[in-house]
Order: C-alpha cells, then structure tokens, then sequence
C-alpha cells in the first residue's frame, strides 16, 4: 500500500474509535449542547423584547431578536463542543494510549486527525441539533439563497475546523482534562464577548475594540448575512482569514507537541 493509502486507512481507523467514544459516553457532549440550547431560550423568551427594542428602532420584536441571535448561538454551539475534543485529547495523551500507538507501525497523524474530523463531524451535528431547535421556536431564513446556504454551511464547517485544531493543541499542551477544559473556556466565551447578541455599535466605546477584533465577530456577521440575505461587507474575507489562520497555527502547534519526546 502507498503511504497516502496507509495515512487514509489508518486516520480512518482513529475516527471510527472517535466517534465509538462520543457514542459510548454521550455525557460531555450533551452537557456541552445544552449551554447554547439554554442561552437560546433564554434569550429568547426571557430577553427578546427588551433586547429587539434595545437594539431596533424602539418596537419590541422577539421574532426579529431571534434571527439576530441565531447564527451567534451556531458558532457558541462550535465553540462549545470543541472543548470535549480537548478533553478528549488530553485523556489519550495522560492514559498512555497515545504512547502506545506511537509504538505501532501507523501513521503518525492519524491519530489527531481521527480526533479533528471526528470533532468537525460532532460540531456539524450540534449545529443540526441547535438549528432545529431554533426553527422549532420560529427562525426562519426565507431571503436565502441556496448558494447562500451553502455557504453558509462552509464557513460553519471553516469555522468547527479551526477551532478544532485549536482545541487539540490545548488538549495536548494540557496536564489532565480537568485543565484542557478550562484552557479550552475561551472557545466558548469569545462569543459572548462578540456581536453574538448586541450590534457592537451598541456596546461601550471602551468595549467596542474588543468585541470588534476578534475571530467571532466576522463569522458571526458573515453568517448572519448569508442566513439573513442581509450585507456582508469586509466581514465574509475577514472570517476566512481568521478561520485559515487559526487552522494553520492549530495544526502546526498540534503537530509540534504531538511529535515531541515524551518526558
């Protein structure tokens, strides 16, 4: 077999053990989709009026809050699960079976690209899960396109892969898992601090900066425009750039402390 056959066969063999893992111990995974499932709720039914009349042209709307905030909760529910694929990383690196398959004649990334598609895939169906329960409560994108769709799928998939390779360069720079998840918190606070719920125009001028230059706020935007048919502006290059960057410097940190010498 050629080596690209070996590298196939073998990454293959790393999701199939993957995805037999999130099966087995569905608990973390869950916990995980019921942060932004309850933010949407509550958001929703809690805030939505207040928060559509804040940020509109003083008329409370809730349906209208819920089409603003539904492409912010897609890219928390992405943030979120990634950090079970920290966890998940960390547990290989400190039970020893990461020592282990090191000593088998497999390919050498296959093991973190098991747990990178692997993520990607559970990050698309937390979306899927996520989405539904936005559309069960009233979302719609009626000015879509299908290509707008699509794109829209692909900047989510963009997305869960960059923040997947992040998440296992902390899963394997971390200690135990109990610390993988804690490095891996900002992937799920960064949302929060974005355009996810409030315009940035709205916020204080102190915050605007913050909320502004950061990775989320692009997708979310770009996003939110794809789904809404509304303008994307600078923000559609912008989210790509960033999704690409944090990819490439996930892998290259991942790959750098994956092919260390164990201590």
């Amino acid at each position: 077999m050629s080596s690209l056959s070996l590298a196939v066969r073998d990454s293959s063999t790393m999701l199939r053990r993957n995805l037999l893992h999130a099966r087995r111990y569905p608990s973390l995974t869950l916990n995980l989709l019921l942060t932004p499932v309850m933010l949407l709720l509550l958001f929703v039914y809690i805030f939505g009026d207040v928060m559509s009349a804040g940020i509109g042209d003083g008329g409370a709307d809730r349906s209208e809050y819920l089409a603003y905030i539904v492409p912010g909760i897609l890219l928390l529910t992405i943030g979120g699960t990634t950090i079970g694929s920290a966890v998940s990383v960390s547990n290989d690196m400190t039970e020893g079976i990461i020592a282990r398959f090191r000593m088998l004649a497999i390919h050498r990334g296959a093991v973190l690209i098991g747990h990178v598609v692997g993520s990607v895939l559970q990050c698309m169906m937390s979306v899927v899960l996520v989405g539904a329960v936005a559309v069960a409560i009233g979302f719609r994108s009626t000015d879509a396109t299908p290509l707008e769709w699509i794109l829209a799928l692909g900047l989510l998939t963009l997305v869960a892969l960059a923040l997947t390779w992040i998440a296992v360069g902390m899963g394997l720079s971390s200690p135990n898992a109990e610390a993988a998840s804690n490095n891996a918190l900002p992937l799920m606070v960064l949302p929060l601090l974005s355009s996810a719920f409030v315009p940035v125009d709205a916020m204080p001028g102190w915050f605007q900066p913050i909320a502004e230059y950061q990775p989320f706020t692009p997708a979310i935007e770009t996003l939110r425009g794809l789904l809404l048919g509304s303008e994307i502006g600078h923000n559609g290059w912008l989210a790509v750039v960033w999704c690409l960057g944090l990819a490439v410097l996930g892998y290259v940190w991942s790959k750098s402390l994956y092919n260390r010498d164990p201590e």
